[in-house]
């Protein structure tokens, strides 16, 4: 091989200091190894680093000129392999090895491994083997120093062997007391004992741990002291005698006797005591002529008494503090004393030694605080360290790909801050920790940081048992670890695909929506970010209240419109899946477009649920934003009255509870109904919303054609008067008309709305249609022209068929009738501009309703069911039965009693008439087989009257032969509800979850598993809501660089670089680069082994075999293989799209077989159950 001129060991050769001394092995691993390393390398020296099969990817094997395993694989134990002494010594001699340096633990306080390394020709760092023999021996050194008048703390005489040696001892001092390992240290083989009845116990294993960690299993007993400081001083000595100490560091902050957290000086440490302890450690060093590095232990009591415990004959884990503080390389001076040098030689006389300022180390450890600091193991998935001025850090795992085992000590990384004052360096080491991002496994940084701030620890007065002592400790510093947990997501996404129910495909469009330009009357561009909108409507009702409101609107000359845009328009046409982020992006164009809207209808209704269901956002969140994005014009909610927006009833606190919390963030005009007119359960809302200080508009709900004379209903001008009438009474602040299907023709607008107007001229009137059948335009400029207040519309490219009337269509008709709305025609088409790239954007939700369908006039579904139970439908398996369906809806409708739809009766309907097509049931099958079906659970709660009582009662005997032995309510059903316990139900959430507020607390109220199930998702993978929707439901390309704003002024630049192949888990790596940093997320891949699972069917000729009614998940099973059952009883309960059905036994006798599971996913037909007769 040529000469080469440059390189490193021409540089060593050219700046030897150890003469003849030039390769060093490190008889250790992890970071002591590195440690050494590196001095050895300033010294010019050639390092040799060993290591077990285990280790063979740890990083002190590449910082090592050469690296050994050893023995062969199997031959030793992952710990093993470093206590055979034989087979070190062996490499050693092989390789030319002048000089071993055994770290601590291990071998390095072996006298019998440092007297084989001496015979074998190689130069030993550390003391001589008679003063490990003596020091290293706990009972020994106790002795040297009571020869040398040095106090310690009374214990045995010498080793203990025997359990009744231990109680011998005990009788003479009483307890507590501690065992402790004779021939080791860092806290192993260590056991405080305060009574007698688990001394045996304790005695047993500190001699097992002993044995296990330092191959000798012989301890010694002093006693215990409470509450005592741990001072260490640390000492260098030479050959000739000479000692100094190096001043002491306090250590005081341990866990089962193991160090956490060592300072350098002692804070709070009298000067007298100091001075004392100093003098001692090194009277006790010259004494047995000690050589090398060392430490000598003492404790410190209450009353400033200090007693010698031990001194450790090796270098100490936190030697990092002392060297900060006096500059002084520690390692250095062992291997140059080792090699013959005297301290003067080195500049080390006591009195050039100085010390300044602090220095604090924090040991970062994979130990998990919230699980009694078990050790975690795996892979490092991200390592980012700290760093800057001050900050020394010493590790040997510490890199992202590395692969934590259970086979060793779980220190990760020593961080060492240095100040001028100790609270200049705590304050460091605060920041230090802060920045360091450790992903895949556990550490206890959060358990660090609580520790350093706590106000014992700032004031520098901790003691020995300080954490065990200190609960409080535990209430850990969170993080939020944001980006790794979406990267969880975002693979997820590319390896299995979206998993957002009722998506089908990827987005059309998959570019960044163009915000659109609003211009003012001359022309000019308005910068709707930084320029104040217009002062609207919600201006009044601010400063002067609801009634005065009222009062204004029903002033206004013209009509004023309710853009449905956020709400309702997308649940009718794209399932009700517009996310958080594209509604705050439009947000303030809108602000200045319809300045003069009544109000944007955002919130409510589906949107609750679906936000945490289906869209893993928070609800209140979504109401807060964008209150601070649109401050001008009012918000309105769809309030399902009793059932604020779930559909159940609710234990009234619940209800008024909601509306207050509503109003605080930000909701204003409560559309108050209920799903059967049912005045009972509209008067909670109405008087909730009022005691919120909402305004109230209540609402009746559109059915049947006041138009036709020829269709007799009960649904007629005299019903509606009345309602209103009843509403009116109850000191209502609006009228709403709600005519969620679309029936209401313009004619009948015409005579109702006038009818209504001259009944009651004051008050204001607000009408909401869809446009499914296509008449939504004419019906509303028709309500307009007969005394409608406001009209509802949607942006026109989120207009049309189920959802509302085109706004532009209706505003441009309006201002030609002279019943201006205020909102301008370019401003509507500047909106539209958006939205007709957002509907492209959420085109795998589309319900592929293609046109207007005059058929509702005879089924009656609401617009957004009509969407809603499509997708339903081709989800269960019935998308070609879909004409059946709408049949099967129109009579399910009589079957109930001919009710007003609207969620959650609409929901009723819907679920009977998919189980009536499920089944192939006709209405006359379902009045003739009531008794024996397994009906869906919503419709047996109606049916019982959970949501109410419709107009002319639930239908008999069909309400009987449903419900059977079931509770029948017939009153208000919340009424006989006892108070739901807020307070407590906050308790067990906090206990569950972090970060819980008020909200979290209503939300878990109304929908208690979807709420947990949210939650779980966020736990998971963070806050999801801030992902641009492009790459919330589709992958994106590999070498796509997208951004994601977690806050403000945090912005995440992500790249897809790879997907690797299935491993033997059936996971999948996928390869990010993440602000320019390389990220490995492992994906299970759901699709890598799919099992067909083959599922009998019911055989309907057996009256005992139970058959699924529909294709769902069975979420409970209640039957059990061997049991008696009664006809009726619950077998099971599925759920399908959010609909339940408890599945009944049809007939009395034992349940033979029990073939499903929770979890499951079911057909149609197949068996759920045997049942015979005995």
């Amino acid at each position: 091989m040529p000469h080469r001129e440059h390189s490193v060991e021409t540089i060593r050769r050219n700046s030897e200091v150890m003469g003849s001394l030039r390769k060093l092995m490190v008889v250790n691993r992890g970071e002591i190894a590195i440690r050494v390393c590196r001095t050895a390398h300033e010294l010019s020296m050639r390092t040799v680093a060993i290591f077990s099969h285990e280790d063979r990817l740890s990083m002190h094997r590449y910082k090592a000129d050469e690296a050994y395993q050893i023995g062969e694989v199997g031959k030793f134990t992952p710990v093993g392999a470093y206590l055979a002494q034989d087979e070190i010594v062996r490499i050693a001699k092989e390789r030319g090895v002048s000089m071993i340096h055994p770290g601590y633990g291990f071998l390095s306080e072996n006298a019998e491994f440092a007297r084989k390394v001496e015979a074998a020709g190689i130069t030993f760092i550390g003391p001589a083997p008679e003063v490990i023999d003596s020091l290293g021996d706990k009972t020994k050194a106790r002795q040297i120093a009571m020869e040398c008048k040095v106090p310690v703390v009374p214990g045995t005489p010498g080793p203990v062997s025997e359990y009744s040696e231990a109680k011998a001892f005990i009788q003479e001092y009483g307890f507590p007391i501690i065992i402790k390992a004779a021939m080791g240290g860092g806290g192993r083989g260590m056991r405080v004992v305060r009574d007698e009845a688990s001394l045996e116990d304790a005695f047993s294993r500190a001699k097992s741990e002993a044995l296990s960690a330092f191959g000798d299993g012989t301890v010694f007993i002093e006693r215990f002291l409470d509450k005592p400081r741990h001072i260490e001083v640390q000492l260098l000595a030479d050959r000739a005698g000479n000692v100094v100490h190096l001043f002491e560091r306090d250590c005081s902050v341990q866990r089962r006797h193991q160090k956490v957290v060592e300072i350098a000086p002692a804070k709070n440490l009298d000067s007298k005591v100091r001075e004392a302890i100093l003098n001692d450690a090194v009277k006790i060093a010259k004494q047995v002529k000690y050589k090398n590095a060392g430490t000598a232990e003492f404790l410190v009591d209450n009353q400033g008494r200090h007693y010698f415990i031990e001194i450790n004959p090796r270098i100490q884990v936190e030697h990092t503090i002392t060297e900060e503080i006096t500059g002084i390389d520690i390692v250095a001076a062992q291997i140059q004393v080792a090699a013959g040098a005297l301290l003067p030689q080195l500049g080390l006389t006591q009195q050039r030694i100085r010390q300044r300022g602090y220095a604090i180390q924090c040991r970062v450890t994979t130990e998990d605080p919230e699980k009694g600091f078990q050790p975690d193991t795996g892979k490092i998935e991200v390592y980012r360290s700290s760093g800057g001025n001050g900050v020394r850090l010493d590790g040997g795992a510490g890199y992202a790909g590395a692969i934590i085992t259970p086979h060793y000590d779980s220190l990760l990384v020593k961080c060492t801050c240095s100040g001028s004052t100790y609270e200049v360096a705590r304050r460091k080491i605060v920041r230090a920790l802060v920045e360091f991002r450790i992903r895949g496994v556990k550490t206890n940084i959060p358990f660090l940081q609580r520790l350093l701030t706590h106000d014992t620890f700032i004031n520098g007065n901790c003691w020995t048992t300080f954490i065990d002592d200190t609960p409080d400790l535990f209430r850990l510093v969170q993080y939020q670890n944001r980006a790794q947990r979406m990267l969880g997501y975002l693979g997820d996404v590319i390896v299995n695909g979206s998993q957002i129910k009722g998506q089908v495909g990827e987005p059309n469009f998959k570019h960044e929506i163009d915000l659109p330009t609003i211009r003012d009357e001359a022309g000019k561009e308005i910068d709707v970010n930084t320029t104040a909108p217009t002062a609207g409507w919600r201006k009044i009702f601010v400063e002067q209240g609801p009634e005065a409101f009222a009062k204004a609107v029903r002033a206004y000359p013209g009509t004023l419109i309710m853009d449905t845009t956020w709400r309702d328009a997308h649940q009718s046409l794209l399932a009700t899946r517009v996310r958080t982020t594209d509604l705050l992006r439009i947000a303030p164009a809108t602000s200045h477009a319809l300045a003069n809207a009544f109000s944007l209808e955002c919130w409510g209704g589906a949107t609750f649920d679906v936000a945490m269901r289906f869209l893993y956002e928070d609800p209140w969140e979504r109401l807060i934003k964008l209150r601070e994005a649109v401050p001008n014009v009012p918000f309105q909610m769809l309030l399902r009255g009793a059932n604020a927006v779930g559909y159940t009833s609710y234990p009234d606190n619940v209800v008024y509870e909601f509306c207050a919390k509503a109003v605080k963030a930000g909701m204003d005009v409560f559309r108050v109904f209920d799903s059967l007119n049912y005045v009972e359960n509209m008067r909670l809302g109405i008087d909730a919303v009022k005691k919120a200080g909402g305004i109230v508009e209540a609402t009746v709900c559109y059915t049947g054609d006041v138009s036709n004379p020829n269709k007799k209903s009960k649904y007629d001008l005299d019903y509606y008067v009345k309602v209103t009438q009843e509403l009116v009474d109850e000191g209502i602040h609006i009228l709403g008309i709600k005519d969620m299907a679309g029936l209401l023709k313009p004619e009948a607008a015409k005579l109702l709305i006038g009818t209504i107007r001259e009944k009651f001229p004051d008050l204001p009137i607000h009408v909401h249609t869809h446009d499914t059948a296509g008449t939504g335009v004419a019906s509303m400029l028709a309500a307009a022209a007969a005394g409608a207040d406001v009209v509802d519309a949607a942006v026109d490219s989120m207009s049309g068929m189920t959802s509302q009337p085109a706004m532009g269509a209706l505003v441009a008709g309006l201002e030609q009738s002279n019943l201006g709305t205020g909102i301008r025609h370019e401003d509507i088409q500047a909106l539209n501009s958006y939205w007709e790239q957002a509907r492209m954007l959420y085109s795998c939700f589309e319900a592929n309703v293609k046109a207007a369908d005059s058929g509702v006039y005879d089924h009656e579904m609401p617009g957004g069911q009509y969407t809603n139970l499509m997708f339903q439908a081709q989800q269960l398996g019935l998308g070609t039965q879909w004409i059946e369906i709408k049949k099967a809806y129109a009579e399910a409708n009589q079957l109930c009693g001919d009710i007003v739809k609207v969620t959650p009766s609409s929901k009723v309907v819907g679920d009977l008439a998919q189980f009536m097509v499920s089944n192939k049931l006709t209405g006359k099958d379902v009045e003739e087989r009531a008794k024996t079906l397994s009906f869906p659970t919503s419709v047996v709660e109606f049916f019982q009257g959970y949501l109410g009582q419709p107009v002319g009662g639930l239908p008999e005997p069909l309400r009987s032969n449903i419900i059977r032995d079931l509770p029948r309510i017939d009153a208000r059903p919340g009424a006989s509800m006892a108070p739901l316990d807020l307070a407590k139900l906050k308790d067990e959430l906090i206990e569950k979850y972090d970060g819980i507020n008020d909200y979290d607390v209503i939300s878990a109220a109304l929908y208690p598993k979807v709420f947990a199930e949210y939650r779980d998702m966020v736990e998971q993978y963070g806050d999801l809501s801030v992902i641009p929707t492009r790459y919330f439901l589709a992958k994106p390309e590999i070498g796509e660089e997208f951004h994601v704003e977690i806050e403000e002024g945090k912005t995440l630049i992500i790249k897809l670089l790879a997907v690797g192949p299935i491993n033997s888990t059936g996971k999948r790596d996928v390869y990010f680069e993440l602000n320019g940093e390389a990220r490995v997320v492992g994906i299970q891949d759901k699709n890598a082994a799919v099992e067909t699972v083959t599922r009998e069917k019911a055989n309907l000729s057996k009256p005992g075999d139970v058959p699924a009614p529909m294709s769902g998940v069975v979420i409970e099973v209640r039957a059990k293989e061997g049991t008696q059952i009664k006809a009726g009883d619950p077998v099971c309960v599925l759920s399908a799209m959010k609909m339940e059905t408890v599945v009944s036994a049809p007939v009395a006798g034992r349940v033979e077989l029990v073939p499903i599971a929770e979890g499951d996913s079911l057909s149609s037909g197949d068996l759920v159950a045997r049942i015979v007769k005995d």
